[in-house]
């Protein structure tokens, strides 16, 4: 498939947006031409994949019984120090086993969506969202139309999602941060709640708080948000909520997630080199009751089981 310097899904009423010759997809907003230049990402016009395989271990309604298609795309417009899929995530990571061209990624989507799974995530889509849209039309011209999941780091540009308005079902973003220096000191970015709060509003004015879950349980339309607690910093994590409940909504659904643990082979900040303790984690559980937010809360015990390889051909173990 040759592919255009814009994805036509964004070409709208004559407009033209995001268009990979002078790429502001996410927030980095590098400006450059990425036919001939790699920006913060390294990730040229073609979509880079390093994996693609049904995935149970997501929220239940995201995941169901028979798992969802994840589709991992390579690199990241953040480089978190502590990123648990850091074999597929670091800038500079490279395999020959990674997927590279819109045709060998979708021949793989369809062969587990041929198994009878229903939804498709897009984990890490931020920097290649033109990419993303180009496999969701080849899906969709040869006949499949999944629930498709947006499943990102929150770092995500308003203008881009503006652009997903219609065409992604379900969005599932991360919100990591309240403070800039933290964002900074593990991120790289200082407007990383900045950017992730307009970001979460545009996604809120798209889907609202409510989910619509089908007969078998697993959801078609809505909004999730993520937050992952991280060791020493449970404050941060309160001013989140605070802010997401006063701001937004004290009705949005939440998936609080306890599975932080330092990553095997990366230097950790002493802050980050221990799990989240009980205590800790309570604490920011208490919030979530008392704002009234609705979703889930994973077992403490959850940092011992999700431990990717993306070495292996199935990277999570179910």
């Amino acid at each position: 498939m040759k592919f255009l310097p814009y994805c036509y899904f964004c070409e709208m009423e004559g407009n033209v947006i995001l268009d990979l010759s002078k790429c502001t997809a996410c927030p980095r907003n590098c400006g450059v031409n990425r036919y001939t230049k790699e920006g913060f990402c390294r990730i040229g016009v073609e979509p880079i994949v390093s994996s693609v395989f049904p995935h149970k271990g997501e929220e239940p309604v995201i995941s169901g019984k028979k798992g969802i298609c994840n589709v991992f795309f390579a690199h990241c417009n953040l480089q978190c120090v502590f990123c648990q899929n850091y074999q597929i995530s670091r800038n500079n990571a490279y395999s020959s086993r990674w997927l590279a061209g819109v045709e060998p990624v979708v021949k793989e989507i369809i062969s587990i969506l041929d198994t009878g799974v229903t939804h498709l995530g897009f984990v890490s889509p931020s920097h290649q969202v033109p990419q993303m849209l180009e496999i969701i039309s080849l899906l969709n011209k040869r006949g499949y139309k999944p629930i498709t999941v947006y499943n990102s780091n929150g770092y995500d540009n308003v203008e881009t999602l503006k652009a997903l308005e219609g065409l992604i079902d379900v969005y599932l973003p991360d919100f990591k941060y309240y403070d800039g220096t933290l964002s900074w000191q593990y991120s790289g970015v200082t407007d990383y709640f900045e950017v992730a709060g307009k970001a979460v509003k545009e996604m809120y004015r798209q889907k609202g708080s409510s989910l619509v879950i089908n007969e078998e349980g697993l959801v078609e339309f809505g909004l999730i948000i993520r937050h992952l607690v991280l060791p020493e910093h449970s404050a941060d994590s309160i001013a989140i909520f605070k802010f997401l409940a006063e701001e937004i909504s004290p009705r949005l659904y939440i998936s609080l997630m306890s599975q932080y643990y330092p990553p095997s082979g990366l230097k950790m900040p002493y802050t980050l080199g221990r799990h989240v303790s009980a205590k800790e984690y309570n604490r920011i559980v208490n919030v979530l009751h008392k704002y009234g937010f609705r979703g889930w809360v994973q077992e403490l015990e959850s940092s011992q089981y999700y431990r990717p390889d993306f070495s292996a051909d199935s990277p999570f173990s179910e």
